[in-house]
């Protein structure tokens, strides 16, 4: 009697486990991304476009983009803080809640928090429509992953024992 040796094969098998529903979420994750993205980008354009609809120029005393345009998340930011300075200038130092009720210049530095307030709030905006757009990237690239992965077939090598 003659004894075979054992064999080993490599077989490539689907997964016994149905991953239609890991496709899926992989798919969804690729289009949730394409949406961030979008609406990021949608926000972005309707922030800069109020802004711009303002034509706030930024003065000669700030400082930078002096004689700009407030257009964006920096020219925002600059023209917010050269505003704190002029009301800070125009109430001797002293803030809105510093002035006495009936001091005249209160009106003034109430109207530049307000201001101030307001452009603020567009960097904000503009800081949650990059991490929209961001989060949508990093939402493709793991919904590409996983559909990939889900999709990639098993090989499983077997070898029989003696």
């Amino acid at each position: 009697m003659s004894q075979e040796e054992p064999r080993t094969a490599d077989v490539i098998e689907h997964p016994e486990k149905k991953v239609g529903l890991v496709k899926a979420v992989g798919i969804l994750g690729i289009i949730g991304g394409v949406l961030l993205i979008l609406v990021g980008i949608i926000a972005w354009i309707g922030v800069t476009n109020q802004l711009t609809a303002e034509n706030i120029t930024i003065p000669d005393d700030a400082a930078a983009f002096q004689g700009q345009q407030v257009t964006g998340p920096f020219t925002a930011y600059v023209q917010a803080d050269i505003i704190n300075t002029h009301a800070l200038e125009a109430s001797g130092g002293k803030t809105y809640a510093e002035l006495d009720q009936d001091d005249p210049v209160r009106a003034t530095v109430m109207q530049a928090s307000f201001l101030r307030a307001s452009l603020f709030t567009s960097v904000v905006a503009y800081g949650v429509a990059l991490f929209a757009a961001g989060m949508g990237v990093l939402a493709i690239l793991f919904g590409w992953a996983i559909h990939r992965l889900a999709s990639v077939p098993v090989v499983v090598r077997r070898s029989t024992v003696v």
